[in-house]
């Protein structure tokens, strides 16, 4: 009986969002002044929003860290191993809130370059194609 060879199995391809959502972020730092008064937002936001944050988003890790004389910025460190810093200086509690919830539904990749595509054109170049014979020839 001849042997037929076995196909690998087909593997299927993961894609987020199918079946169940994975949020890109995996951790956040939030780093402020105990002093400063760009921090003051900051402070706010740490003592009245962060705990229904982090109870709303388990599989992120939150972690506060003092920075003195700095001003208060947000670090998202995600899956693909990017990050993000957002500063917050001088913002109130509800902007803060914003800039927490666009780094935990950003995606960590870097910005690509919106145009991408080469110029075409009839001709190769207003001057035309450059060639050394166009100049006066060198004397020695």
């Amino acid at each position: 009986m001849p042997s037929v060879p076995l196909r690998p199995a087909k593997i299927a391809v993961a894609r987020n969002g199918v079946g169940a959502y994975i949020f890109q972020c995996r951790k956040m730092v939030f780093h402020y002044c105990e002093r400063s008064g760009s921090s003051q937002g900051m402070i706010e936001y740490l003592k009245n929003g962060l705990v229904q944050f982090a109870r709303k988003n388990p599989q992120i890790e939150i972690v506060v860290k003092p920075r003195p004389s700095k001003h208060p910025v947000i670090r998202g460190i995600y899956l693909n191993g990017n990050d993000k810093v957002i500063c917050v200086r001088n913002l109130d509690t509800a902007t803060i809130a914003e800039k927490v919830h666009q780094i935990r539904d950003s995606s960590g990749k870097k910005a690509d370059k919106r145009f991408k595509k080469p110029v075409l054109s009839t001709t190769e170049s207003v001057r035309g194609i450059w060639s050394p014979f166009h100049t006066k020839q060198h004397v020695i």
